[in-house]
């Protein structure tokens, strides 16, 4: 009977105590997460709450498994396995109330200048996603390596591997150097303020924006939803377009090919007329000149403004159908056509105007005009 009840209450109690220590934990965040609204500290510290109980079970278990007397003969290997998963529990735990602290200080920050310095907001947004990347990086080389260290043999062998350390790097860095060559790219780009998330770049012909900066790669979501996918270390080495650089605000142009008869004076009214029915036009400027012309049209180019990127694509679009459907209602002409009408006819000798052919269609010869008395 003993040998069923000393297991049952050490495992079972071990259980039941994680299960209600995590209970009254996660009660405790939930009253603070009600208490203070304005800190999204406690309710992203929940996250933690799996983490944090697997931590905890796994520390009584060990402490308490030797009491059990379940498989003897193997007590080695279950307090090595009940080891491994406190160091990865533990290293869980520490990665999730990492990205807690931080992400609540990020959040306090962005409240407090998203409005005056939205761009300093991105700056900033991409310092913190970069940095969390690394904290887990290093938080999961340590759990590793003590998990390794759990080991006899790994023991053994450490004065080796930490005598090649040298060696070893060199060899590494020779083998990664274009991984590392990226991951220094992803610092420059963090703190040099040359790219953000959420910024509007133009990259290859391709219009996008930047939807997530790892430390090796960044993506760039495009207007038509697709995803490109390049390495960090392209842009430290090739020029790009960055239209949120600085002030968002940009200015976008619209071309019309026009009959030289369109009319310029009423088009600059209409042009008017159509940026202050469209709410994306920020109302800064705009302006409507002839920029170029051939023999059949002529160039007509609209200047508009806009807050972003965004917004001047909108303005552009409104203004080109908007102008054009008005030109095509009001003034037809002014559209460009292919002419079919016979050519002028040739000026004769007195300066009159005669017709190149006779009314049966033969050709019309003119008398020669007697010269003129000196």
């Amino acid at each position: 009977m003993e040998t069923i009840l000393r297991p049952l209450i050490v495992v079972g109690g071990s259980v039941l105590l994680t299960l209600v220590i995590g209970w009254a934990t996660d009660l405790l965040l939930r009253k603070a997460d009600g208490r203070h609204p304005e800190t999204p500290l406690w309710g992203l510290l929940r996250r933690a709450r799996i983490p944090y109980q697997l931590l905890l079970c796994a520390a009584l278990l060990r402490g308490s498994y030797i009491e059990a007397r379940v498989f003897p003969d193997h007590q080695e290997g279950v307090g090595r396995t009940l080891t491994l998963v406190l160091i990865g529990s533990a290293a869980w735990m520490v990665i999730r109330i990492a990205a807690a602290v931080v992400e609540t200080s990020y959040s306090r920050y962005a409240h407090a200048h998203a409005e005056r310095n939205p761009a300093r907001v991105r700056r900033v947004r991409t310092q913190v996603s970069l940095i969390m990347r690394v904290v887990s990086a290093v938080v999961g080389v340590v759990a590793v390596s003590s998990m390794l260290l759990t080991f006899p043999a790994m023991q053994a062998a450490g004065a080796s591997l930490l005598a090649s350390a040298g060696i070893l790097g060199i060899v590494a860095g020779v083998a990664a150097q274009s991984t590392l060559s990226n991951m220094f790219a992803g610092f420059q780009i963090a703190f040099g303020d040359m790219v953000r998330m959420g910024d509007t770049v133009v990259v290859d012909g391709e219009w996008g924006t930047v939807e997530e900066i790892t430390l090796t790669f960044l993506t760039v979501r495009t207007w038509d939803e697709r995803r490109i996918t390049m390495p960090v270390s392209y842009f430290t080495s090739k020029p790009f377009e960055n239209w949120s650089r600085g002030s968002p605000q940009m200015t976008g142009t619209v071309f019309w090919h026009l009959d030289h008869s369109a009319p310029l004076e009423a088009m600059r009214e209409r042009l008017r007329d159509i940026l202050r029915e469209s709410p994306a036009w920020d109302g800064r400027d705009y302006n409507l000149t002839v920029t170029d012309t051939t023999p059949n049209t002529m160039q007509v180019r609209a200047l508009v403004t806009a807050k972003d990127a965004d917004d001047i694509w909108t303005v552009r679009v409104t203004v080109r159908e908007g102008m054009i459907r008005w030109l095509a209602d009001e003034h037809p002409y002014a559209l460009p056509r292919v002419s079919t009408a016979d050519a002028a006819p040739r000026p004769s000798r007195d300066g009159f105007h005669r017709p190149r052919r006779s009314p049966d269609g033969a050709p019309r010869r003119f008398p020669e005009q007697p010269a003129k008395s000196l």
